[in-house]
């Protein structure tokens, strides 16, 4: 990570992009990351990651493009999860839901000039093929840049490709190769 991939930098784009309309800050936290919607102690919704890791923030704020109105009303956007260590099939119920995060994730990485590195979250749980979630990840990838990137996406994607001085997004931009995938 270079000296410019600062969570500082993150958090003013977000929260100059977003409060004034979805009244919705990101926050540095100290352990898990969680979102928080407003409530009688706090006037605005959270998006909260973890320890100022850059690639945490990216990755909540993923979360938050993804979820609808509703869910944003709702502690974590109210989705189930299992912790590490998961058996095959919660394995299974978590990538699905994780597809879309982090194809918006890689979207949102590249917008930065920041590596992405698609997470299982499983380490010491059944295996998991990281290979063909990659690929999934990657599909959806193709699916937003070929029918249209939702707009509160585009629009944080746009944020960042102005402060990192990043090309539009296209095709080419998420070749892999599984050699570059880290074998966990």
């Amino acid at each position: 990570m270079s000296s410019q991939h600062s969570y500082q930098t993150l958090i003013r784009l977000f929260n100059s992009t977003f409060y004034a309309n979805y009244n919705t800050r990101l926050v540095k936290g100290e352990d898990e990351p969680v979102y928080l919607p407003a409530d009688a102690n706090c006037d605005h919704h959270r998006i909260i990651f973890a320890h100022g890791f850059f690639a945490s923030a990216l990755h909540e704020t993923a979360h938050w493009l993804v979820a609808g109105a509703k869910r944003r009303e709702l502690e974590d956007f109210g989705y189930w999860y299992c912790p590490d260590g998961r058996n095959v099939q919660q394995q299974a119920e978590f990538e699905s839901v994780e597809v879309k995060p982090q194809a918006i994730e890689w979207m949102l990485s590249v917008a930065a000039n920041f590596p992405f590195q698609v997470s299982v979250d499983n380490l010491s749980g059944a295996g998991s093929d990281r290979f063909a979630f990659q690929a999934r990840v990657q599909q959806q990838v193709f699916r937003y840049l070929e029918n249209g990137i939702p707009a509160r996406t585009q629009r944080f994607i746009d944020a960042l490709r102005m402060e990192y001085q990043t090309p539009e997004l296209n095709k080419t931009m998420f070749a892999w190769r599984p050699s570059e995938i880290e074998c966990v």
